[in-house]
């Protein structure tokens, strides 16, 4: 490489040579500067993403967790199906729900569970549909003793984002699960 610069300096008439001196000579080349990054043991990859991970699921607990309060119980007429519909929203959307106009972009089985976990399960599904933007979800609570069955609904209602709920249809659940509406705020993006 060096032979061809040299054959093409060769070639460049004086006057150009005695220019490209005055503008280039006081040119110093560069020293490498640059460190190789250090290579990771298998050991030290895997504590990171398990920090990672553990920091991460901390993460998305904390921001799905919302406190549903045991001490509140809505009244429901026992003669009729479960429904609800938020001060101010629009009333059509329970006749729209008990229709099954609305399918359920999510669907949340809490058979099985026990209060604590149900509740967490619904903050969790609640938070995701916002940040999904979900307008509709499906909770099937079960009948068995009633327990999740009684508490589901004034949990339901303490939620800011729901709209609306009312006793799903059978082709969701029946008497066994609610359909839900929710309001999704626009400042939520799809991810």
């Amino acid at each position: 490489m060096k032979d061809k610069i040299l054959k093409q300096s060769a070639l460049l008439p004086s006057a150009d040579k005695e220019l490209f001196n005055q503008e280039f000579g006081d040119i110093v080349p560069i020293i490498q500067d640059k460190v190789p990054p250090q290579r990771r043991s298998g050991k030290n990859i895997w504590e990171g993403k398990r920090k990672n991970t553990a920091n991460s699921k901390q993460i998305k607990q904390a921001s799905a967790s919302f406190v549903f309060s045991d001490g509140f119980e809505a009244y429901f007429n026992p003669d009729e199906k479960i429904k609800y519909v938020k001060p101010g929203s629009d009333t059509q959307a329970i006749k729209r729900l008990a229709r099954g106009d609305y399918a359920p972009e999510y669907l949340l089985d809490l058979h099985g569970l026990k209060q604590e976990e149900a509740k967490l399960e619904i903050a969790a599904l609640l938070f995701t549909a916002q940040k999904q933007q979900a307008n509709c979800v499906n909770i099937m609570h079960g009948i068995g003793k009633h327990i999740l069955k009684k508490s589901v609904p004034n949990w339901l209602i303490q939620h800011p984002n729901v709209l609306a709920f009312h006793q799903a249809p059978k082709e969701w659940g029946g008497k066994s699960a609610l359909l839900v509406l929710l309001d999704v705020p626009s400042e939520f993006d799809k991810n």
